[in-house]
């Protein structure tokens, strides 16, 4: 096993759960099987499965179930064993021929004990017993017909998709949501009159909605195993008001309290929400290959962070569209293979120039092992030369056993480059450039107005045009950077030319596409209404408002925006950066809103009532001191895939400041792309 970190941390879960598969039927959730994806593969499953036929399914209601041949199941979900999930549970295993069950959930029992509504005293009783798992385990055996049969449950902490050694992701949690202004007025619906909450400054973890609440606790207990593997004692500070509730929760959590006891390393846990700073996630700005990848290529089914890459051209087939589906598509995780897997690092955390030579690097360095008969090229790498070098393992089946991450990789890189949407990148960038200086030198009318004419319907549009989807990436870009502004009567009229042209663009699409579907609830363009259509847009108008009043409750990370001046253009400052900057800032003063939650009044003297330990804090960052190792984990506003949140925040990472401490990691709920946005917070 590899030193502690978030990959050692996912394997060591998995052994866990693969050590009860020998001779299984599978099951497994979309979160967990995208956590083994990324942290093991798929190889490794089959490896300890055993049997020369590997039957995995996915865990769903009207999942096949198992026949008299195979009399053991092991079930790997990432959820808590209740309600739906138990009922699931319950229909597959009484149409089957199970003797042998095992259920494994990336829950723990403490999770399940609240979710059951133990009270506290009584749940630190129970501390090393399991009733919770036990009643379920006599259900088990129950519905497979004979109590004499073997039935386990167990928890095993499958919280993490590693997608490198420093960054994390987090696929049970991709829905949560950070809280926008017009939450309250949500929140406020089940309170009574004299509890309102003013702003989202009053709104704390007894406000929020008990299946919300239990949300937070799951990913707490995630963060807390995640720490108890590191072997460290967490302070935890926040920035946004969702990453305040979760921080304050992990720092309370009772199990994580006795853990803190013995840990003998320390850590430093950063919560921040997305939504204080959409600009990088739709922004084009982000000179990161990976970034282009996530945005252009469609989605790996099933998947929340992967993308399926078109394998066709290593086969006899013909690239006709129709051949697509006949091979199974390449993807970007390459678990099992370590050259492919110091490709795709590479490809996270170096600038696109950058990586496309290191493709071509790798591409001929292959080759040249293989002996195959390439012809080296100098100068600028484009798409051709790249898939010249990919067709010499073509026809050569060792090679491409031996190369298939790589290619896999490759094939990634050349379909990006030349994909359309590549070619409009430098469009939106050009256009990015030129509202950043608008919005320095003119009101926000004027701004909306300078987009109003790019507002086209299908039947206007060229390929050089903006669809709908783009235009909503783009009014997240000028809200989200512009921060507060004030409401006139010029910006009323303009939002209202936008919201009118809008509404007509989205009634007059041939075809919805998913994410128009998802936001006007209208699965078909002919059930979409002008009248449903207006008031889509105005709920989106409220959102975007929303959005850029998401930094009202700052005081020293209000803005994002850098006006410009007589030596240099106005320019975009992620928040993300803004906060990594002044943790590794040894000569300011306690930051204003990175707040620290303690989880008691020991804690509190002990940091002498600072919210940051700043002396220790720094030191420790820029001298490595082996005893506080950093972690900043992101509470992202999820739109969708990866944004600019990559090239701000793995490039950054990259500095010497922050290099001089190798113990960064960044955790992330998913990856954020240009391609898919909803534009409507919601609570749970």
């Amino acid at each position: 096993m590899s030193a502690p970190g978030v990959l050692s941390f996912t394997q060591q879960g998995w052994e866990q759960v693969l050590a009860k598969m020998k001779r299984a039927l599978v099951y497994l959730d979309a979160a967990c099987a995208e956590s083994l994806h990324w942290g093991c593969g798929s190889t490794r499953l089959l490896e300890a499965v055993g049997s020369p036929v590997c039957h995995l399914r996915e865990f769903e209601p009207d999942a096949a179930g198992g026949g008299a041949e195979q009399p053991k199941a092991v079930f790997v979900l990432s959820c808590l064993l209740k309600g739906r999930t138990v009922e699931t549970l319950r229909k597959i295993i009484r149409r089957s021929h199970f003797q042998y069950c095992v259920v494994v959930t990336a829950v723990s029992h403490a999770v399940h004990l609240t979710a059951n509504h133990v009270p506290a005293a009584a749940a630190a009783e129970l501390e090393g017993q399991h009733p919770v798992f036990e009643q379920l385990e006599e259900k088990l055996c129950e519905w497979m017909g004979n109590m004499n049969y073997t039935a386990e449950v167990l928890h095993a902490p499958l919280l993490l998709a590693p997608v490198a050694p420093h960054l994390a992701l987090t696929p049970s949690f991709a829905s949560l949501f950070p809280l926008l202004p017009q939450d309250v007025h949500l929140l406020n619906s089940a309170r009574p009159d004299k509890r309102r909450l003013g702003s989202l400054a009053e709104v704390d973890a007894t406000a929020l909605t008990p299946e919300l609440l239990l949300q937070i606790r799951c990913l707490v207990s995630g963060l807390s195993s995640l720490c108890e593997h590191l072997g460290v004692r967490e302070e935890c500070f926040a920035v946004g008001t969702l990453s305040r509730i979760i921080a304050a929760d992990l720092a309370n959590y009772a199990p994580a309290k006795n853990r803190r006891k013995t840990a003998s390393g320390r850590a430093s846990v950063v919560f921040v929400d997305r939504t204080l700073d959409l600009t990088g996630a739709v922004g084009h700005h982000g000179d990161n290959l990976v970034e282009k990848i996530i945005s252009v290529l469609p989605q790996l089914p099933g998947h929340t962070n992967d993308v399926m890459v078109n394998m066709v051209e290593l086969t006899a087939l013909q690239a006709k569209d129709e051949n697509h589906n006949v091979v199974a598509p390449g993807c970007l995780a390459q678990s099992n293979d370590t050259t492919a897997r110091a490709l795709w690092e590479a490809l996270l955390s170096t600038k696109h120039k950058e990586a496309v030579m290191e493709v071509r690097r790798h591409l001929v360095e292959a080759a040249s092992r293989e002996n195959l008969p390439i012809k080296m090229s100098m100068g600028r790498v484009t798409p051709g030369q790249l898939t010249s070098y990919i067709q010499l393992f073509k026809n050569n089946y060792k090679a491409l056993m031996n190369h298939c991450g790589l290619l896999q990789l490759g094939l990634a890189t050349v379909q990006t480059l030349k994909h359309p949407q590549t070619a409009k990148w430098d469009n939106f960038l050009a256009f990015e450039r030129l509202l950043l200086q608008s919005i320095g030198e003119s009101a926000m009318s004027i701004v909306l107005n300078q987009l109003l004419p790019m507002i086209k319907p299908s039947s206007q549009r060229t390929s050089d045009d903006y669809s709908p989807e783009e235009l909503l990436i783009l009014l997240i870009y000028v809200y989200s950077i512009t921060g507060e502004f004030t409401v006139d009567k010029d910006l009323g009229e303009a939002e209202e030319k936008v919201k009118k042209a809008l509404a007509q663009v989205f009634c007059e699409e041939s075809e919805l596409s998913p994410l128009l579907q998802k936001i006007t609830g209208c699965d078909s363009s002919v059930n979409l209404t002008l009248h449903k259509s207006r008031g889509v847009v105005n709920e989106l108008m409220s959102s975007l408002r929303d959005v850029a009043g998401a930094r009202e409750l700052m005081k020293q990370f209000k803005s994002v925006y850098v006006p410009g001046s007589h030596t240099h253009q106005a320019s975009y400052k992620p928040l993300l950066k803004q906060v990594v900057e002044e943790i590794f800032n040894p000569e300011r003063p306690d930051p204003i809103d990175i707040e620290h939650m303690s989880s008691g009044l020991t804690d509190l003297l002990k940091t002498g009532f600072s919210m940051f330990m700043k002396e220790d804090f720094y030191i420790s960052s820029c001298h490595q001191k082996q005893h506080s190792p950093k972690m900043g984990f992101t509470s992202e506003h999820i739109w969708n895939h990866l944004g600019q949140h990559w090239a701000a925040g793995l490039l950054f990472t990259q500095s010497p400041r922050v290099t001089l401490m190798k113990k960064l990691m960044l955790c992330s709920l998913r990856l954020i792309s240009k391609g898919g946005f909803q534009v409507q917070a919601r609570i749970a």
